[in-house]
């Protein structure tokens, strides 16, 4: 090796590290990426030079390199929806474990955009998640060459040879249906959701086989999936004179029972009212909302797992599918009349 002095002010290069070893600048590159094919004395030298002149390698350099940037990229239709950052915690700390950064995308409930978002993301990482996309079968389908390697989340895509985390989104409405069925309630409204999102239209044709087989009568409510938007709405709910609610998430049903406390309008002695997903607020509304409680946690860490199958060539596990737990609180009561 070459001697180091204590006043070099230099820059710790690839190339002073190769002086220091006594070594290539490839032998460097090699030993810096990870590479089995330098000799373990040439390898340990390399390191050791590399912790004297304490040189950290460029990241952009290291992925021209190995082709790969060690990032991946998620998708979501709406960031301030705290299931989707649920799953986005989980994704993130379950890519980490292998080394792997998180990139992530909102595209705002815009179809428009959110094939070009999708695009976009892709180009900058080496995979992604793309969790409950917004646009069409047709376009999802045309655009999924330009994705792959990708994994969906909360999208059922049959005629797609894509990797899948879902939620049994008709299991978890029956549930609920059953549960309010069971306190007496026969006329229910449903505050419906983005009209693009394939888990509300699950919702919603679960509920119409009810109201088709005679045993509720469904009233339907545009509405959305923020809390604003079941606030909105909660006035609608006492001109229908009906005795509970299913709201398509969680922050509308939140915004419903909001909404109807400024309008005097006691829950669940008036009106029931039950939610879907179960995030964090859930048990602490007044009063503690019933949900029917979706895993995250495990949504996140399973779409990793299948994305990660596919970066290193490998047949990922087949398809996650989760049944909704139901959880009953104080927001859902027997049925009484309107006096």
């Amino acid at each position: 090796m070459t001697a180091e002095t204590d006043d070099d002010t230099r820059p710790a290069t690839i190339s002073r590290v190769a002086e220091l070893a006594g070594v290539s600048r490839a032998t460097v590159s090699r030993v810096m990426n990870g590479s089995s094919t330098v000799a373990p004395h040439l390898a340990e030298r390399v390191r050791a030079a590399a912790a004297t002149l304490n040189y950290q390698p460029s990241v952009l350099a290291r992925s021209l390199a190995v082709g790969r940037t060690s990032t991946i990229a998620l998708v979501v239709p709406d960031l301030a929806n705290p299931m989707f950052q649920d799953v986005l915690r989980s994704l993130s700390h379950a890519a980490a474990t292998q080394g792997h950064r998180l990139l992530v995308a909102d595209s705002e409930e815009n179809v428009a955009e959110e094939r070009l978002i999708a695009v976009e993301a892709r180009r900058r990482c080496d995979g992604l998640v793309l969790c409950a996309p917004r646009m069409p079968d047709s376009e999802l389908a045309a655009l999924a060459p330009q994705l792959a390697p990708f994994v969906l989340v909360n999208r059922e895509a049959p005629d797609l040879s894509v990797p899948s985390v879902n939620v049994d989104y008709a299991a978890g409405i029956r549930d609920l249906v059953s549960h309010l069925i069971g306190l007496g309630h026969r006329k229910v409204a449903y505050l419906a959701g983005p009209p693009t999102s394939s888990s509300n239209q699950l919702r919603l044709s679960t509920l119409r086989g009810f109201a088709a087989a005679g045993r509720l009568d469904l009233v339907e409510h545009e509405c959305g999936a923020t809390f604003s938007d079941g606030h909105a709405v909660a006035g609608r709910l006492i001109d229908d004179v009906c005795t509970a609610v299913i709201a398509y998430n969680d922050l509308v049903a939140f915004g419903a029972l909001s909404g109807l406390h400024e309008l005097g309008v006691s829950v669940p002695q008036q009106i029931s009212v039950a939610g879907f997903d179960d995030i964090p607020f859930a048990r602490y509304t007044t009063p503690p909302l019933t949900t029917a409680s979706v895993p995250p946690s495990e949504i996140g860490e399973r779409a990793w797992h299948r994305l990660w199958a596919l970066l290193n060539g490998q047949q990922p596990e087949p398809d996650a599918r989760f049944r909704p737990r139901l959880v009953v609180r104080g927001s859902t009561g027997p049925a009484a009349a309107w006096s």
